[in-house]
């Protein structure tokens, strides 16, 4: 047996709105679905444009607060100018931590740190 697909990642974070409106007014994501689980927690499926997967945004505050680890994990998201965007991203608050950085096949990255201390890489493909 083997799995079919992957479906989501699941991010638990302090401060949903912050969390939801960081995702869908910087980054573009667009709120698929929000639920309260039997548990109790509130769950936010948001979704990019050209994707599949799904990023699931969970608050649940009876876990204790979230205290996210330096380089502990990322999000990666392709973007059409890194330039353009690390503008956008400053403007609203969200500066680039690191790079942008051209790797030898000419694709361009950069990261910027999101709510909860949720590290973001985005990528700029090199046209062929």
């Amino acid at each position: 047996m083997k799995v079919r697909r992957f479906l989501h990642t699941r991010y638990r974070v302090n401060d949903l709105e912050k969390a939801v409106a960081f995702f869908t007014d910087l980054l573009g994501l667009e709120e698929v679905s929000r639920s309260t689980s039997p548990r109790g927690s509130t769950l936010v499926f948001l979704k990019a444009a050209e994707s599949e997967e799904l990023l699931e945004i969970c608050h649940y505050p009876a876990s204790g607060p979230v205290a996210v680890p330096p380089d502990l994990t990322h999000l990666a998201f392709e973007v059409e100018d890194l330039e353009a965007f690390g503008r956008q991203a400053a403007e609203k608050g969200y500066p680039f931590s690191d790079g942008p950085t051209t790797s030898r096949s000419g694709t361009r990255f950069a990261f910027l740190d999101g709510p909860e201390g949720y590290e973001i890489e985005l990528i700029e493909r090199k046209t062929r």
